[in-house]
């Protein structure tokens, strides 16, 4: 969340000639190219595992005279405007898909219009919700990666020492969540040694805000709508969830001890009986805590509708980047459908060889994700995990996301400052909310000038 508020304090910087790149760059001048030749760099993008790295050896093997170069490390704002304002940015960006329309207004991304013509890219073949979120008044920005879901994980162990069932833990009743939080946590002395129920906010504040009937962004990614009264009973309700178990300081100290990508997890420890999550947790369950009661249900609206949010990242290709054409046939090898049916296949034979399950691999491209489910995919045997699989499946193609805008980092700015003001005792969510409103309001109304 840093990095996105640092793409607000640092925006001035395309108009700066700022130097010291840190090596962002693309390259000299003579590195550029064509698809098939040249020099060819990125940024916020890592070999983090055989997803990754068999994706890239893929366009390596396509385009043997393409010198790539990653620099790895996540996606920095203040580094990327920086390289952007100096002339000498990397040719490809990879960055959370909400920022995609504040850096488009900007003009440090290159519309992606004549990519897809000449690379003949499907759009069709990308998830409504991941193709809108990169698309500002009806132009192409970036070409979605990956796309997440938030599910709700339960953990039926801790549920069961409570008298009660994952059927019962019914997030649509909002007015009954204190009582159900209170069998749920282990707050002693004002210490905290479990959390009941995790509403995750500020992140997951828009779907609570969807659940309550309200889009906190227009569609048109334009008019904010933070003060709207259901917002604020939806972030009313979440603090008061936190409140319940100790407040904001002793609640965060205790979740900021969770390691969700280890054998110590908390599902694992049962530091936590209810929270929702993206879908990414299912599979660092099932490596690491394959024993562990987990349930996973929808995340549902307050009439008990299943209802998410997707979210993800894409790749953009920057302003003054060296190697366009490169750059172009770079995302769509990445995000094809047969390079990430290999890349699963990468997946599968890995968690074969470790003796662990493969539950799936979820990307923005729906006709890749129907191919990995229907050619790799088995059920693993365990009825928790295959069930949960199913719950994912059954709510990607039902997924809202924050629409497009032209201030999408202020926009995000604006609510978080103000949960975190709420949070910390400082404001009352009305009124914490009524100040993003005016924040969130003049920062549209200037992208729209």
């Amino acid at each position: 969340m840093s990095r996105i508020l640092r793409a607000t304090v640092f925006a001035g910087a395309l108009t700066l000639a700022i130097s010291g790149c840190g090596g962002v760059g693309g390259g000299s001048d003579e590195g550029g190219g064509t698809a098939t030749k040249g020099a060819l760099s990125t940024m916020g993008f890592g070999f983090s595992d055989e997803i990754a790295t068999t994706r890239i050896e893929a366009f390596k093997r396509d385009n043997p005279d393409v010198e790539l170069k990653v620099t790895e490390g996540a996606f920095d704002e203040q580094q990327f405007l920086s390289a952007v304002a100096s002339g000498n940015p990397p040719d490809l960006v990879y960055m959370d898909r909400k920022l995609i329309g504040t850096y488009a207004k900007r003009g440090a991304i290159q519309p992606l219009t004549q990519c897809v013509d000449k690379q003949d890219i499907d759009l069709g073949q990308y998830r409504p919700a991941a193709r809108e979120q990169v698309t500002l008044d009806g132009t192409v920005y970036g070409i979605p990666e990956f796309s997440t879901v938030r599910v709700v994980y339960l953990n039926e162990g801790l549920l069961k020492k409570a008298g009660l069932t994952a059927d019962q833990v019914n997030l649509a009743d909002w007015a009954a969540l204190p009582a159900l939080n209170a069998k749920l946590a282990s707050v002693s002395g004002g210490r905290l040694d479990r959390i009941g129920i995790d509403p995750k906010i500020p992140e997951f504040l828009p779907m609570w805000a969807k659940a309550n009937g309200v889009d906190m962004l227009s569609a048109d990614g334009r008019a904010a709508k933070l003060d709207d009264p259901k917002v604020i009973e939806a972030l009313t309700t979440g603090v008061n969830l936190i409140q319940q178990q100790g407040g904001w300081g002793a609640f965060k100290s205790f979740r900021d001890t969770f390691d969700f990508f280890g054998a110590q997890n908390p599902l694992s420890k049962n530091q936590i009986v209810a929270w929702p999550m993206e879908e990414w947790f299912l599979n660092q369950a099932a490596k690491n805590s394959p024993n562990a009661e987990l349930v996973v249900k929808p995340f549902v609206d307050r009439q008990g509708k299943p209802l998410t949010q997707s979210a993800g990242q894409a790749w953009v290709i920057t302003k003054g980047a060296k190697n366009p054409d490169a750059a172009c046939a770079f995302v769509k090898k990445m995000t094809a459908t047969d390079t990430w049916l290999a890349a699963a296949k990468a997946r599968v034979d890995a968690r074969k060889a470790a003796g662990q399950p493969f539950t799936g691999v979820y990307t923005a491209n729906a006709e890749a994700d129907k191919k990995i489910f229907d050619e790799l995919y088995q059920p693993t045997g365990n009825k928790r995990f295959d069930d949960a699989v199913a719950t994912i499946r059954s709510v990607q193609d039902a997924a809202f996301a924050l629409p497009a805008s032209p201030a999408g980092a202020e926009f995000d700015k604006a609510y978080y400052d103000a949960v975190n003001r709420v949070l910390a005792g400082q404001e009352q969510p009305a009124q914490a909310l009524q100040r993003a409103q005016r924040e969130a309001t003049a920062a549209l109304d200037k992208a729209a000038k």
